[in-house]
């Protein structure tokens, strides 16, 4: 039977495209939020930090699958930290005893790539990167806190559970990175860069992350492809005595990708096997397998060649299953996935990409921007932010220009999403040079 879906979170940015997304495809869907902002779907008020309310309407809406992206947005200021611990931390963990309470079989929670972030560049990282043990601000110490709340459900009680990552949002509905870039271009101050913009970053079109969840929630029932570790009659007690791939899961890490071609279409080189025909007396014997093979995106056979420090080669997959037994890295069930549009670019270029668009829109107010670039070293900014963090101390108002995202816009942030697209079978369907067209028509026609 098809699932029943509970959003909770649906009112909010990420939470109302999944919502979109499930009716466009015919689910039935309610949405649970302490805010109705929509009526086209069933609505439930309430607090997801009490267990008694939560199980209610899962009850009464007879939820079988629950999407979890209720969360304070990042980078709130607060007097305290303790909003992000209740609502992301407790919150979570009484949706996960309501749901075991109240028979629901999914789980699908809304991390953040930002867990495993200590300060430092992040470089193609893929799952294995631990989560650390102290973090820069509340808002990911608490996502953590509550992924691993999430993970150790997973299989208790009938609940299946999967954590997303994604990473950098955007779209139709952003009042955090769109708003802000809108403030900077309104104050006339787009010609100011902190760093040399040389790190690379990942950002995530809100409807690649919506469609994530979907397809997450769509697959949490997908049994393993090879028996865990924990039905052996023996549990191997090293990664050579752990056994080798099936041949299920060998079509899982060996097949190959097509590339992620959204924004920048698929460039192919020409080979004697494989190349465009030009002006010709007369065409060679085979030139339709000529001209097929190089119309084709991702030729068959180009091999898959893995090392040991590859995420999914064969050792890094026996290592997974040494360090949780009852579960196996190739299903979803039980796992994390890092999520973006595989599109990492230097971290400015999206903000001029932005204010471009906003140029053609306001073109006024463009005319002013003409003016050179002021770059100023990352030393230079972390010292004014500390100024600006000093003089809001002194005022007692909360500044918008801090240490933290000086840090933040100076560091590579990238991530590997192979194993979403393998196992879930993620493939981000809109680019960001798209993404960022449809986000601004947005926010101009909201504003």
């Amino acid at each position: 039977m098809p699932d029943i879906y509970l959003v909770i979170g649906g009112s909010g940015f990420v939470g109302r495209h999944i919502v979109q997304q499930l009716l466009d495809r015919g689910d039935t869907v309610s949405v649970l939020d302490i805010v109705q902002r929509y009526h086209d779907v069933p609505f439930y008020p309430g607090d997801i930090t009490d267990q008694a309310q939560v199980a209610d309407v899962l009850r009464k809406s007879g939820t079988t699958c629950i999407i979890h992206t209720a969360s304070p947005p990042a980078g709130v200021k607060l007097e305290n930290a303790d909003l992000y611990f209740r609502v992301n931390v407790g919150g979570t963990k009484a949706i996960i005893a309501a749901a075991q309470e109240t028979g629901v079989r999914k789980l699908v929670f809304t991390s953040s790539a930002g867990v495993v972030w200590t300060g430092a560049s992040l470089i193609d990282v893929d799952e294995r990167t631990p989560i650390p043990e102290k973090h820069k601000d509340a808002y990911t110490e608490s996502k953590a806190q509550a992924e691993r709340a999430v993970l150790e459900a997973n299989g208790k009680n009938g609940l299946l559970t999967v954590a997303l990552r994604p990473a950098g949002i955007f779209g139709p509905g952003d009042r955090q990175l769109l708003l802000g870039l809108w403030q900077v271009y309104e104050r006339n101050q787009t010609h100011f860069q902190i760093g040399d913009n040389t790190n690379m970053f990942d950002w995530t079109y809100v409807g690649n992350v919506a469609a994530a969840h979907l397809l997450a929630a769509d697959r949490l029932n997908d049994p393993a492809p090879a028996p865990v570790l924990n039905d052996l009659p023996e549990l191997p007690k090293t990664p050579e005595e752990v056994p080798p791939l099936t041949a299920a899961e060998e079509q899982m890490v060996r097949y190959v990708l097509p590339p992620i071609s959204a924004t920048v279409p698929i460039s192919r080189i020409p080979t004697s096997a494989a190349r465009p025909l030009g002006p010709c007396v007369t065409p060679p014997p085979n030139a339709d397998a000529l001209l097929a093979a190089f119309n084709n995106p991702t030729p068959a056979n180009i091999p898959v060649y893995r090392t040991r420090f590859d995420p999914l080669s064969d050792s890094s997959i026996a290592r997974l299953k040494l360090q949780d037994p009852a579960t196996s890295p190739l299903q979803v069930a039980g796992q994390v996935f890092f999520i973006t549009n595989g599109e990492p670019t230097y971290f400015w270029d999206i903000t001029r990409l932005v204010w471009n668009h906003f140029d053609r829109m306001y073109p006024d107010k463009a005319a002013r921007r003409k003016r050179g670039l002021w770059v100023l070293p990352k030393d230079v900014g972390m010292a004014l932010a500390a100024g600006a963090e000093w003089w809001g101390w002194l005022t007692r108002s909360d500044p918008t220009f801090t240490r933290f995202k000086v840090g933040y816009s100076c560091e590579s942030r990238w991530f590997n999403i192979e194993k979403a697209r393998r196992v879930l079978g993620y493939e981000p369907k809109i680019g960001l040079e798209e993404g960022v067209r449809l986000a601004v028509e947005a926010w101009t026609e909201e504003k």
